[in-house]
């Protein structure tokens, strides 16, 4: 079992910046990627971010890349996302993810194993 926590969400004006925190307990070995998905209501879970252990890749979806920065402590306990020049489309509740299996994807929901509870990001325009 791995228990994931999310911090650091909140209210930002556009072109603002926000920093989430996700903290993983438990079995952390049995880790091998984490990412972060974010989620509108009536809407899919949409990947955002991910980051594989084996040589700290980094992944990004289009609508983020080169505003986010996902990355990862030394301990791989925990992971970050750096969001600079928020939007109002970037709303949503943003979840932590951690996937064990080292099949190579990680862009869709299926691919984790664990989550975390969420937190809300709310950009104000």
């Amino acid at each position: 079992q791995v228990n994931l926590v999310e911090s650091g969400g909140g209210l930002v004006q556009a072109g603002g910046s926000l920093r989430l925190s996700c903290r993983a307990s438990g079995r952390t070995a049995s880790i091998h990627a984490m990412g972060w998905f974010r989620q509108v209501p009536g809407q899919e879970r949409e990947f955002v971010a991910a980051i594989v252990w084996s040589g700290l890749r980094t992944i990004y979806a289009d609508s983020v890349k080169g505003r986010f920065t996902i990355s990862t402590n030394n301990r791989r306990d925990a992971v970050y996302l750096q969001m600079n020049n928020l939007s109002a489309e970037d709303t949503a509740v943003y979840y932590c993810a951690a996937g064990g299996l080292r099949t190579g994807r990680v862009r869709a929901v299926e691919d984790y194993s664990y989550w975390g509870q969420g937190t809300q990001v709310t950009v104000s325009s």
